[in-house]
């Protein structure tokens, strides 16, 4: 059985071959189908696979994907997302752990940077409370829950259209990042130092957000 990972490499091998018309269209039924977390993806990237080499076949014939698999993609996507198994809880948990420890990771090296050159202009102070740090990770935890998914809501209404509006769709999102990071940062400064605290230097925080994105990646992977 060919893997996942090796199917979504055949895919885009494959989609290369595709008219621009045709194109178009399976593109936005691949990333509806992507977008269900739930999901089984083995499942998932072995029916995307069957839908494309029906349509490239098809389109040896001079049909379009719209005359193979008709005018209302989304309806058929639903039909064949409501036969598919779901993917494993823990799967989807480790999608979104991995991008709360990349944004929490880039916090990391952001904070260190600023230890290592704030003291040049003004006293910083390294102390961390260990309370006050676990409120934070939990609000940059939820904070990438809601952004996700908020996101794919954005990219699951920019599907499907005539007329799209990726311009538009970028802004929402660029939008969501900025607030997003809005409450990280005002979190990181208006919430109350509780509890005991200990000394974190600047380069604890690099060897630490650094320790975040390696493990990030290797969830990804």
């Amino acid at each position: 059985m060919i893997e996942a990972k090796q199917l979504i490499e055949l895919n885009n091998q494959k989609r290369t071959g595709l008219s621009e018309e045709n194109e178009k269209y399976y593109s936005d039924f691949l990333i509806y189908m992507r977008l269900q977390l739930s999901l089984s993806e083995q499942q998932t990237e072995e029916i995307l696979m069957e839908i494309l080499d029906h349509i490239i076949d098809g389109q040896r014939e001079g049909k379009t994907a719209r005359m193979i698999l008709g005018d209302d993609p989304k309806a058929y996507a639903d039909d064949i997302i409501e036969q598919l198994p779901t993917e494993k809880k823990r799967n989807v948990v480790t999608f979104i752990s991995s991008l709360a420890l990349n944004l929490l990771g880039y916090f990391m090296l952001f904070r260190g940077l600023l230890l290592l050159i704030g003291p040049m202009f003004k006293d910083i102070s390294s102390e961390v409370y260990p309370v006050t740090s676990g409120i934070l990770v939990l609000i940059i935890f939820i904070s990438s829950l809601i952004g996700v998914k908020i996101i794919f809501s954005i990219i699951k209404h920019s599907l499907f259209k005539e007329k799209q509006t990726p311009v538009k769709d970028s802004i929402k999102a660029g939008t969501m990042g900025m607030v997003s990071m809005g409450i990280i940062i005002c979190a990181t400064y208006f919430l109350p130092d509780l509890g005991p605290s200990f000394l974190f230097p600047w380069y604890a925080s690099f060897i630490t957000g650094g320790t975040l994105l390696g493990t990030s990646y290797l969830l990804k992977k």
